[in-house]
């Protein structure tokens, strides 16, 4: 506490005196040496009284001992003062510097003059300039103020300080100290300890209040095995390992060394941990010390440190070790192979099953298959003669009947130059087995069918034909028919439904006979073995049409879905997959083609006609700018009176490598590959093209029938294509006749209903195509504004004769009598054919018995005639 001044000294003298007592000018109070002297005056003053006297010579004497007390506690400050061997400096309120110690004024290398009387940010320019707000708030509140500042010396060097602040009185002014502590000694300090943790050999680990990983020196980054590239946090979190006390009991995070040392404050020493890594499988035991640190002034610990050893291989053999193990499924064993003794620990005996511990090597063997049991001894026997060592995944079954799988490490005890014991471990890969096995029948499954998928079957067949004792095999290549048009038509949903019935139905038509695999899309794939019975595949294949003999029920409607099938065999049709399933596949289109609902064996013959198919496809792409095709007109006939009412328009195909092809051999490819679209255009110009000739030849409006496929229907503006023909050669609609096939009476879109009421809005007439052969939907018919209908030819030509064809032309007969549509029959051959159909009610027929496809100029030359011309009726 600072000593009092003179002037404090005699005025507190004075407040105990009488001041009548005492006579003295003012300025005495500004001099004490003229006090003294006036109170000696007074104390040898004759005329005062002597008690007075006396009183003013006391006075005097207790002013010459406050002087003298006040000069030595001068001297005491100064002494302490700058005896501090910090920087010491005393602030006014304002932050001006009222006095600065020795220390001070050689760490700035400032004298005392260029300091005392200016304000503190002398010595640290970029204090802002309220910087004294905090500190007085601070000490109001009877806190002392710690700060790490920039301190700038007098040559323009910096150095960090940390400044205590503390209230203080100076000369009578409310001042505050400030005790400045050079910190850079102590950042070296903390560079060589930082340098110091990252070569010691024990890992260290620093965490902040909230547990997280703030730093980790590379002995901790070795132990816990975290490489480049890796991200400490990620590596350590707690749930990718499982934490073990020394008796293999798991820890919960609160028992953890470091967190009990954040939540106690208090140091907890040397804790065995072991840890267990769950993705690599790895244990690792640790001695960890965890030390709780405290920042100036704080109740609980900012930081905790942990300092730890791995002390694996210490536990290796120890039966604390062998317990802990058991929590990873793992065990240990040894083998003394001099003597054939067998260690195993209780784990170790545990995943074996053994209900007794086996005592040697053979006993230890027992439980595993032999295939297993050889390559065990085999890679024992290689360590004995080598050294070495072997990772092994080996498959048996407990003495209880249950299997399992184990992975085996093993290896020649170190140090021991005769292999006299092999050491390892056993860890049950069980669960981990029955995971993959899931994960692989999900990968060989198909996720709709559940049946193999296209992967699997192929691995399978693949594994057969390199096996000479299962490779006569045999492949049925199944395709679904019309299920694009189900699928297109009713949508996704009930195609879908539509592939597992059809799945289901060929699964148990083949029962344990074969494999059935969806292939993709509609197409099965059945592979059967021929060894037993050579005709196996052919009965399998009529086990599987027969499957599909009744109609499959989506909701109300009903649908006759059949199949094709095309059989090939091992050796003779190829010994390979792709092989075998690209003449499966041949054989397949050949039996779709020719009659759709059966099977076919692959043949060489076949092979050649794929190829021609390929070729047709070829020269088809290029025929409609080659110029290669025709139109032929087929006479529609009334068959009362004999005259000609219309024509359909029929295309031929002149190729110049192929010669002539009838439609029925190129007209499916185009549908196939798309071409029918460009073919079909070209029918539609063409044929109005001609109508256009006839009628400037003066032979009328001859109506031609024009077919028009699905994919020209579905794929573009057909209403807008006609409208623009007709307009170009300038017909009315009236003169062409457009006919599809029944495929469009189950496509209830609106852009169905839209265009067949824009292509009759122009006079064009609008006829079914071959009815009775496919859906006849009548609940579709009814909607759609059509004008007629076609008989097909696969029911003419059995009439009159045929009851069940008879009964089919009356059926189609009186569906267009009731919702009043005109009927044409194709094929008519014969006069009892066309007598059938009058009597029947058909007005119109066409076919050979009338003629057949004619050229232009033959049709031309058939109209001239007067009993053949154009009727209107």
């Amino acid at each position: 506490m600072q000593a009092p001044t003179e002037r404090e000294q005699v005025d507190s003298d004075a407040v105990d005196s009488d001041p009548a007592d005492v006579a003295l000018d003012a300025s005495i109070h500004d001099d004490p040496a003229a006090v003294m002297a006036s109170l000696d005056k007074a104390g040898a003053d004759p005329a005062l009284d002597a008690p007075t006297r006396t009183i003013m010579t006391q006075a005097a004497a207790l002013l010459r001992a406050t002087i003298t007390q006040k000069h030595w506690a001068l001297l005491r400050y100064r002494a302490l003062f700058d005896a501090v061997p910090d920087p010491v400096s005393i602030l006014s309120e304002d932050g001006t510097v009222l006095d600065l110690n020795k220390a001070g004024m050689t760490a700035y290398k400032r004298p005392r003059a260029a300091i005392v009387g200016k304000n503190i940010n002398v010595l640290n320019p970029e204090l802002p300039h309220d910087h004294m707000t905090p500190v007085w708030e601070a000490l109001n509140r009877g806190d002392t103020y710690v700060i790490e500042v920039t301190n700038m010396r007098g040559d323009g060097t910096r150095f960090p300080v940390e400044v205590h602040s503390a209230n203080f009185v100076f000369d009578g002014r409310k001042s505050l100290v400030a005790v400045a502590r050079d910190l850079s000694k102590r950042r070296e300090a903390e560079l060589r300890y930082r340098e110091l943790m990252e070569v010691i050999d024990k890992g260290i680990l620093v965490q902040n209040s909230a547990r997280d990983i703030v730093y980790a020196n590379r002995a901790a980054m070795r132990i816990f095995g975290i490489g480049e590239g890796k991200r400490l946090a990620d590596e350590l979190q707690l749930d990718r390992w499982r934490i073990v006390d020394e008796h293999g009991h798991e820890l919960s995070s609160e028992a953890l060394p470091a967190h009990r040392a954040l939540q106690t404050g208090q140091v907890v020493e040397s804790m065995l941990m072991g840890l267990y890594h769950r993705q690599s499988k790895q244990l690792i035991w640790l001695t960890v010390t965890s030390v709780p640190q405290f920042a100036p002034g704080g109740e609980k610990p900012a930081q905790v440190t942990s300092i730890f050893s791995d002390v694996t291989a210490l536990k290796r053999d120890s039966a604390l070790f062998d317990r802990a193990q058991s929590l990873a499924h793992i065990g240990g064993w040894e083998w003394d192979t001099g003597r054939d003794l067998v260690y195993l620990t209780d784990e170790a005996i545990r995943i074996l099953g053994a209900l007794q511990p086996p005592a040697n090597i053979e006993e230890m063997l027992s439980c595993l298959r032999d295939p297993d049991r050889r390559r065990f001894r085999g890679a024992m026997q290689k360590v004995v003669d080598t050294g070495g060592g072997f990772d092994l995944e080996l498959q048996g079954s407990r003495d209880d009947g249950h299997p399992f799988w184990i992975r085996v490490i093993g290896e020649a005890e170190a140090g021991d130059p005769s292999t006299s014991r092999i050491t390892g471990t056993l860890q049950d890969i069980s669960a981990d087995k029955r995971a993959e096995e899931t994960l692989r029948i999900q990968a060989r499954t198909d996720p709709l069918t559940g049946l193999m998928n296209r992967d699997a079957v192929l691995n399978e067949l693949g594994t057969r034909l390199i096996d000479p004792v299962h490779a006569n095999v045999a492949l049925l290549y199944i395709d679904l028919d019309r299920f694009k048009t189900v699928n297109d038509v009713l949508g996704h949903s009930a195609g879908d439904e539509l592939l597992m019935q059809a799945a289901a139905r060929i699964q148990g038509a083949v029962g344990t006979e074969g494999l059935v695999a969806r292939f993709g899309g509609d197409e099965f794939l059945v592979l059967c073995d021929t060894s037993g019975d050579a005709e196996q595949p052919e009965h399998l294949a009529d086990a599987v049409l027969a499957a599909f003999a009744d109609s499959f029920r989506f909701d109300k409607d009903e649908f006759a879905i059949t199949a094709s099938i095309g059989i090939s065999r091992a050796p003779e049709d190829g010994v390979r997959p792709q092989q075998l399933i690209q003449n499966a596949d041949i054989a397949m289109y050949d039996s779709k083609h020719r009659a759709r609902n059966g099977w076919q064996a692959f043949t060489p013959d076949l092979a050649r006609r794929q190829q021609d198919r390929l070729q047709i496809e070829t020269q088809l792409r290029r025929a409609v700018d080659n110029n290669e095709f025709r139109l032929v007109y087929q006479p529609q006939v009334d068959l009362r009176r004999g005259q000609i009412v219309a024509a359909e328009a029929l295309i031929r195909w002149q190729n110049h490598q192929l010669g002539e092809l009838r439609p029925d051999l190129f007209i499916s490819h185009a549908e196939t590959t798309g071409d029918i679209v460009r073919i079909g255009s070209w029918v539609l110009r063409e044929a109005c093209r001609q109508v256009r000739e006839w009628h400037d030849m003066g032979l009328g409006i001859v109506r031609v029938a024009v077919n028009v496929s699905y994919r020209q229907f579905a794929g573009e503006d057909l209403a807008e294509n006609v409208r623009a023909v007709l307009a170009e050669y300038e017909l009315p609609g009236a003169a062409l006749e457009l006919e599809f096939t029944e495929r469009v009476l189950i496509e209830d879109a609106p852009a169905t209903l839209k265009t067949f009421a824009e292509l009759r809005a122009l006079g064009v007439l609008l006829t079914i195509d071959d009815f009775g052969e496919g859906y006849s939907a009548l609940n579709y018919l009814r909607r759609l504004p059509i004008h007629g209908l076609k008989l097909s030819q696969l029911f003419t030509e059995g009439v009159p004769n045929n009851r069940s064809d008879v009964a089919v032309c009356q059926a189609v007969s009186a569906i267009a009598r009731s919702l009043g549509l005109g009927l044409v029959a194709e094929g008519v051959e014969s006069e009892a054919q066309r007598q059938f159909l009058l009597q029947l009610g058909v007005p119109v027929g066409q076919g050979f018995l009338f003629a057949p496809g004619l050229t232009p100029d033959e049709f031309a030359s058939r109209l001239r005639s007067p009993e053949e011309r154009v009727s209107n009726g």
